[in-house]
């Protein structure tokens, strides 16, 4: 499992579409924002976080379509799929790796790009424990998403449309709980959601990628 998950994270970073790309989508969002919506601190304080938590789900969604398709390109899903790994767990290990390469740097980065956008001190410590928390759960449903679309031809169009409706609830309360953190309300709530739909994708979406992959491979 450790060496499938340092093959994928080498794979990343040669073939593109990863850890650059990711971060360089989520600054050009939070640099371009305050350019198309004006520069009034007020008004860019009001819209940090959605603003913040859109150019991270977007700056994921730029690499799903590779999750499986060099995989299934060389042959290598095959082999995996019959590996005695189950299937399940390669699943897992490409989730966690799509979250090492996009949401663990963005991550990291957004308190850096959040002074772009004159988000509320207070806001800042909830919008890195939001990402932490929320992108897992955007990678996981988006590897979901690359399992249901892998052999097809132009399958990233498609993978958006299915991706993205799944996205909303992650991105209602991960917006809202740095919202509240900003504005010095409770945020128990939409933090609890938003902890409760990422272990439920992790618990569940993995059997219904796995299933996905062998309905795709037969």
């Amino acid at each position: 499992m450790i060496a499938l998950l340092v093959r994928d994270l080498r794979l990343a970073m040669r073939a593109g579409g990863g850890f650059g790309l990711g971060l360089a989508f989520f600054l050009l969002v939070t640099v371009l924002v305050p350019l198309g919506v004006g520069p009034e601190g007020a008004t860019l304080a009001k819209i940090a976080p959605g603003i913040l938590w859109v150019g991270a789900l977007l700056a994921c969604l730029l690499s799903l379509d590779r999750v499986f398709a060099l995989d299934f390109e060389d042959g290598s899903l095959d082999l995996l799929a019959t590996a005695p790994i189950p299937l399940e767990g390669v699943v897992a290990v490409k989730s966690a790796a799509h979250w090492i390469v996009t949401g663990l740097p963005l991550t990291l980065i957004a308190p850096v790009l959040a002074v772009l956008l004159h988000l509320p001190e207070g806001g800042y410590l909830w919008l890195v424990v939001s990402l932490a928390l929320g992108t897992p759960a955007l990678s996981v449903i988006g590897t979901f998403g690359a399992a249901l679309t892998v052999g097809l031809k132009r399958g990233g169009l498609l993978l958006s449309l299915l991706v993205l409706p799944l996205y909303v609830p992650t991105l209602i309360f991960g917006a809202e709980v740095v919202k509240r953190g900003a504005e010095g309300m409770a945020i128990a709530t939409p933090l609890l959601l938003l902890a409760g739909i990422t272990a439920g994708a992790a618990a569940l979406l993995p059997f219904a990628s796995a299933a996905a992959i062998r309905i795709n491979l037969r």
